[in-house]
């Protein structure tokens, strides 16, 4: 059995299809059959990096997944991004997309894969119309609670479309919200597992702090908005909460002075192996909407303040998702003016009572629920492949 992975650009479309190549290696091991994954990516992006770490059989002891031995190979191609506005790089990219294309059409006649699974991303556009034109039967999936301009494209010959909410189906034309799953968003398996005390030992927080923990995820770079909201804050939130601050490279570069760790703030400029032990051990999350950092979160039943990306260089995909969680009453949303110090301590305030930060954590797990997307959509891919 041959499976080809394709889709990435970001980590948001790299990681939920790393679980997902994760259960599907394990689950057809438990039933006897050999399952062979392969890799279809950017060939100048993260790609490559995240996936040999995760997933390919090296010598790199930081790989950790089991399915890293049934992994084959990584492919990159050559992607082009395809932009809603007007930009001279279209033109340039048109050429990327196309060849590959090409690379796509040959990587799959020689693979001979029997099913492809796309996460989404303008990378996998490319793979799913050879996959197409080919006849091998691929699904893609759809991260975002409102469908990508990838996801249209790669829905018409997609076996099914797999998505992460109920209301995105409803997005979809009629003809293709028949062919629909929700599956909801893979995340690592790790993320179900317990491992707040080691998340707390990492951060120096003794049990016998009293103070709710508030983890606030800057993003790898550094999210300014957030950061600052924070900054600006710092003094009021640490008298009721231990504040874990992930800032991102830049801004810890930027601003070495308010890098000074303290008993109620804990700043690192980015956080790696450990952050779902970190997650695990905080109260109250503060981030971001993207779908991959939310759905993480979820998957650990925390309670949410989300602060969307919003504007004309996004098509407002964390928007939507940020409405999907506050509509759920797992998380309050800060955008536009709210976006500042009298709100967000409101918010956390309100938090900062245990029967309501209960309520929120309860009702953030509820949108992932106990089984991993990544078990669900495994068993679909192989349930396709006899």
């Amino acid at each position: 059995m041959k499976i080809v992975f394709a889709g990435g650009g970001t980590g948001g479309h790299i990681y939920p299809g790393i679980a997902v190549a994760d259960e599907l290696s394990r689950i057809a091991r438990e039933q006897g059959r050999e399952c062979q994954i392969y890799w279809i990516g950017n060939n100048s992006g993260m790609d490559k990096n995240i996936v040999e770490k995760f997933l390919i059989p090296s010598d790199n002891k930081e790989a950790v997944s089991d399915s890293s031995k049934s992994i084959t190979k990584f492919y990159g191609i050559p992607c082009g991004k395809l932009r809603r506005y007007f930009s001279i790089k279209n033109f340039f990219d048109v050429f990327k997309i196309v060849f590959g294309l090409i690379k796509s059409f040959f990587l799959l006649l020689k693979i001979k894969p029997d099913f492809v699974f796309s996460k989404g991303g303008f990378v996998s556009v490319p793979p799913c119309m050879a996959a197409k034109f080919l006849h091998i039967p691929y699904f893609t999936h759809e991260c975002d609670a409102t469908p990508g301009l990838a996801t249209r494209l790669n829905a018409k010959g997609a076996k099914n479309i797999l998505v992460s909410y109920d209301d995105t189906i409803n997005m979809l034309s009629s003809g293709y919200r028949k062919k629909s799953i929700k599956t909801g968003n893979p995340v690592r398996p790790v993320f179900f597992k317990d491992s707040s005390l080691k998340g707390k030992e990492f951060l120096n927080i003794s049990d016998s702090n009293k103070k709710p923990v508030v983890l606030v995820l800057g993003g790898s770079l550094g999210a300014l908005q957030v950061n600052n909201l924070i900054a600006e804050n710092i003094n009021q939130i640490t008298k009721d909460f231990i504040v874990v601050h992930q800032t991102g490279r830049t801004y810890a570069k930027e601003n070495p002075d308010k890098m000074q760790i303290t008993d109620s703030y804990k700043p690192f400029e980015f956080i790696y192996d450990e952050m779902p032990s970190v997650i695990q051990a905080a109260d109250i999350i503060i981030s971001r909407a993207g779908a991959n950092s939310i759905c993480e979160c979820s998957a650990c039943g925390k309670p949410m303040i989300l602060v969307p990306l919003c504007g004309s260089g996004t098509r407002g995909d964390q928007v939507d998702n940020a409405k999907v969680f506050e509509k759920q009453g797992a998380a309050y949303v800060l955008m536009g003016e709210d976006v500042n110090g009298t709100k967000l301590m409101e918010y956390l305030n309100n938090l900062k009572d245990v029967n309501t930060r209960k309520q929120f954590a309860e009702n953030s797990k509820k949108l992932t629920g106990n089984i991993n997307p990544a078990t669900t959509i495994a068993q679909l891919i192989l349930n396709e492949v006899k």
